[in-house]
């Protein structure tokens, strides 16, 4: 392929896929590549996929079809497919879409630039093309991940935890400020297993203390947390750092000790319950975002029950719900499909008709309040923004009704709540 041809990335799946295109684009344009971000223009398509449950497949496929199509009539020259489907299921795939030109795993930069006719420049591998506004950037501090839950398929398309060295870290950090991020979301299979491998302690602590002194850095949000081994001292600097948000994203998927062995998952629920009231005792305005998995083989009505009364007694800020998805050459696989999915979607629904109840209780107790908000868009008849309370993508967002003041975006304000809904609140622009 000759230079200067125009390439469109479509990224699929979750921020972790999101930070590996970021990379690949940031090559893609340093070989002197042409970046389009429409699939009708381009004339190579690569495609970031995602094989993490059913849903996300059937959307990869869908995609790799579409662009495939487009081969066909002549409108693309070249169909690249990569990321975690293509890690799991590569040798199917050849053989059940051939019109794929290339199949490649995660993360396998420089071999998909051999295919494009550039080459991996190893000086820019901290770099990346952010895709997210630039007021706001993921950084993803390890790969891969060692825990065995039963449902999981994540060890089989990212292999083993590794972690990135702090020192890189950080430089990738710098220059993600330098590039105008204010907030930094920190990212991994799970974050709280970081540093166990290069150094020899679990180091997420340390880590998230040394990129809140980074010119630049106001907001730095901790997600995927892993329940089982929390660290104190992670809690001890959410508590005492006004750079790092007070919220943490911890991933639970039950309560109920029956499912939680069947899963694998290294926790009881009495563990569960100590480690949620530490962090409210230490951290008493943080903010908890958690998922759940309903439908699970072995879940009986009873453990559902007691899931039910977990979350109204936890009222916890944010969460979602995820019906069980059977995945091959997972440990689960073997349980198979018992609950039919109509009642997987009435426990899920269930769930999330408790939940919008605790949420707009949420949202009531901050009318009157005072809250520093990330102004991000401007959208109809209102400014759109995010307090702490609010990682990107997956919480609410704080609605203000336009006025006559010069607000810039990407830049932080005081904004006064006077309503609410059961997803977001309203707010005025203060002067304190």
């Amino acid at each position: 392929m000759k230079n200067k041809e125009k390439i469109n990335i479509i990224t699929l799946g979750c921020s972790k896929n999101t930070v590996d295109s970021e990379r690949l684009l940031n090559q893609i344009r340093a070989n002197n590549f042409k970046l389009t971000e429409d699939p009708n223009n381009a004339e190579t398509i690569i495609i970031n996929t995602c094989g993490f449950i059913e849903a996300a497949k059937k959307e990869s496929i869908d995609t790799i079809l579409s662009a495939v199509a487009l081969k066909l009539e002549g409108k693309v020259n070249k169909v690249i497919v990569a990321g975690c489907l293509s890690e799991r299921y590569k040798n199917e795939l050849v053989k059940e879409i051939p019109e794929v030109d290339a199949y490649f795993g995660t993360e396998n930069y420089e071999a998909i630039l051999k295919e494009l006719g550039g080459e991996l420049k190893y000086n820019l591998l901290g770099e990346r093309l952010l895709t997210t506004p630039s007021h706001t950037a993921y950084l993803k501090i390890s790969e891969g991940c060692d825990h065995p839950c039963s449902f999981c398929a994540i060890p089989l398309m990212r292999g083993k935890h590794k972690s990135k060295p702090i020192d890189d870290l950080l430089k990738e950090a710098e220059f993600l400020s330098k590039n105008g991020a204010k907030e930094i979301v920190i990212i991994a299979q799970d974050t709280t297993d970081y540093g166990k491998d290069i150094y020899s302690k679990r180091s997420l602590a340390s880590l998230l203390k040394q990129l809140t002194a980074i010119e630049g850095i106001e907001w730095v949000r901790l997600m995927y947390a892993y329940p089982s081994h929390f660290p104190n001292d992670v809690i001890d600097e959410i508590a005492s750092n006004p750079k790092i948000c007070k919220y943490v994203d911890l991933p639970l998927q039950h309560i109920s000790d029956n499912v939680l062995k069947s899963m694998r998952r290294g926790v009881t629920g009495k563990i569960t319950r100590e480690l949620l009231a530490k962090l409210r005792e230490r951290v008493p305005d943080i903010t908890i975002r958690t998922t759940f998995i309903v439908g699970y083989p072995n879940e009986t009505e009873k453990d559902f029950e007691e899931l039910c009364e977990f979350v109204k007694d936890n009222k916890f800020d944010r969460f979602g719900v995820f019906p069980f998805s059977v995945e091959e050459n997972t440990s689960s696989f073997i349980l198979g499909d018992q609950i039919p999915e109509k009642e997987k979607q009435r426990r899920k629904d269930k769930l999330m008709e408790i939940q919008k109840e605790i949420s707009l209780e949420k949202n009531k107790s901050f009318v009157g309040k005072k809250l520093k908000v990330l102004v991000e868009t401007r959208e109809g008849e209102y400014y759109v923004g995010r307090t702490y309370r609010d990682a990107p993508e997956v919480d609410g967002e704080i609605l203000i009704p336009l006025n006559d003041e010069k607000i810039i975006l990407g830049k932080f304000y005081t904004v006064e709540v006077f309503d609410y809904n059961e997803y977001d609140l309203y707010g005025k622009f203060s002067e304190k």
